[in-house]
């Protein structure tokens, strides 16, 4: 499997005085393939590191390099582009638009990549639908849809331009034991069957154990990696 995403030295510093570091010199390489959790206590900086990895944010020293593209020196559009593409995004809270259908919730980024008509946007929105098992709720609104419904929606909008990058932050923080596993099964399947990378924080014990490997950070810095 090869190397989809390195850092070398990947610092944060908050600008303010004093300054305030949210990563320091952080070190990582992740293959495709691979279901990677990140865990540590509340404010060590996991989802900083996270928001860096996802081009959210942007490091104040150090390189990433992402898919073989320096991604550090891009402007901001350029990253921007970059996200769309090929990063997907799931969070503790699903986002979903409640005027939108589930279909039409999956639909936003892919018309916003712009690559495929509305007609196999529409298509596209029911495969990954389907890939998370809720292609009978297409249809229906987040509100007519359960906690974990909703949060496969989110994550079926998240593969919707079959990123190369999955990250969760917490994406099973608001779901029972039940849900959680199925979360933690997708991300397996994206991962190991689909070569995807998968890299999520969390404090949930069920999704640390599942992973191929867990980075453990504490003081902004990571301090292992089994």
């Amino acid at each position: 499997m090869s190397i989809l995403l390195e850092t070398r030295g990947l610092t944060r510093i908050l600008p303010v005085e004093p300054p305030v570091t949210l990563v320091q010199d952080a070190n990582l390489a992740v293959k495709r393939g691979r279901f990677v959790t990140v865990i540590g206590p509340s404010g060590c900086g996991k989802s900083s590191l996270l928001y860096l990895l996802g081009l959210l944010d942007r490091p104040t020293e150090g390189a990433l390099i992402f898919d073989g593209v320096d991604a550090s020196g891009l402007s901001a559009e350029e990253r921007a582009r970059l996200r769309l593409e090929k990063i997907g995004f799931v969070f503790q809270f699903h986002f979903l638009l409640p005027e939108f259908t589930a279909r039409e919730n999956v639909m936003i980024p892919i018309r916003r990549l712009g690559r495929l008509t509305d007609r196999h946007g529409r298509e596209r929105a029911m495969e990954v639908l389907e890939s998370v098992g809720l292609s009978d709720q297409a249809e229906k609104t987040p509100d007519k849809m359960s906690g974990g419904q909703r949060q496969r929606v989110a994550i079926a909008r998240a593969l919707a331009n079959d990123p190369v990058l999955l990250l969760g932050d917490e994406p099973t923080g608001n779901l029972d034991s039940v849900n959680s596993e199925r979360v933690v099964n997708l991300f397996r399947t994206f991962a190991h069957d689909q070569g995807r990378a998968v890299i999520c924080v969390t404090h949930d014990q069920s999704i640390s154990a599942a992973a191929d490997r867990r980075i453990h950070m504490l003081d902004g810095r990571i301090v292992s990696g089994d």
